[in-house]
């Protein structure tokens, strides 16, 4: 069973930005799609962004389009969301989730990490 691990969350103003880590571990990570989704209060879970499996393009949530970039590094298993010009309706839990190519969703999640935009 896979586990991913998010971190890099913390407290920034607005305008500022912040990286997000997520460690993958427990299963092969070339052909890993890896999502970054967030929530905060009271409200849905929120699309961020997707790094596909490797080579393919990335995708972009529409409320973060523009000022975020998602990346990965097959050798550290690792997928990083860069967030800039940061709003404090960014602020959320933000986790990130993991399936193999092949399948449809997203089965394995992270803990969260928190990002708050201070105004």
């Amino acid at each position: 069973q896979e586990q991913l691990v998010e971190s890099g969350g913390g407290l920034v103003q607005a305008g500022g930005s912040l990286r997000l880590s997520c460690v993958v571990s427990g299963r092969p990570f070339s052909r890993y799609v890896v999502a970054w989704f967030r929530q905060a209060p009271g409200e849905e879970r929120d699309f961020v962004a997707a790094s596909m499996w490797s080579g393919s393009r990335p995708v972009i949530g529409d409320s973060v389009k523009g000022r975020a970039t998602i990346s990965r590094d097959n050798a550290k298993n690792t997928v990083y969301l860069q967030l800039n010009s940061l709003k404090p309706e960014d602020t959320a839990v933000y986790y990130c989730a993991g399936r193999a190519a092949h399948e449809s969703k997203f089965g394995s999640w992270g803990q969260g990490t928190q990002v708050i935009v201070s105004s």
